[in-house]
């Protein structure tokens, strides 16, 4: 298995429903099947329509969600459906590029620029380290209350343990 980002516009040209679904043609099949079973993150890329003339989108990641089974469109030829499950919005929308920083590293070329072709593909497959940095991005703001909200270890508790 491994993990996924998944592009869905908010006026999707294909037949998405991110908390359902994710339509997508024969191309992104190999990519979608590796991440069957595993989790995915959903960007939201610069262009909100299939309209080429428009901009506006957020360019972000904003979700998170699982696929748990793969079938094909009974009305277009050579098109899927990604059964998605566990769909979970981020806190907050996280930028693919934050500074210099890029959380997908094949979206960077070595001068520091941001590789258009890499960024073209709508199933792109990432590790496990990716995954965790953009989830653990997306949810900073929850992560960091609860470890605020955490009350601090009584000293004497913490003596007694060893004696148990």
């Amino acid at each position: 298995m491994a993990k996924a980002i998944l592009t869905t516009k908010v006026d999707p040209s294909y037949d998405d429903l991110p908390e359902q679904r994710y339509h997508f043609p024969r191309t992104y099949l190999r990519q979608v099947e590796a991440a069957r079973g595993d989790w995915i993150i959903y960007y939201e890329p610069r262009r909100p329509s299939g309209d080429l003339m428009k901009s506006g989108g957020r360019q972000t990641y904003f979700a998170t969600a699982r696929i748990v089974d793969i079938i094909e469109d009974p009305s277009k030829p050579d098109h899927f459906y990604a059964l998605i499950e566990d769909f979970l919005p981020f806190d907050r929308a996280v930028p693919f590029r934050e500074a210099d920083y890029y959380y997908e590293s094949g979206l960077r070329k070595e001068d520091g620029s941001t590789n258009k072709g890499a960024f073209g593909r709508a199933v792109r497959n990432i590790s496990d380290a990716a995954y965790d940095l953009v989830l653990a991005a997306g949810f900073a703001h929850v992560l960091g209350q609860r470890d605020r909200l955490r009350t601090a270890p009584d000293p004497a508790e913490e003596a007694c343990i060893g004696f148990w």
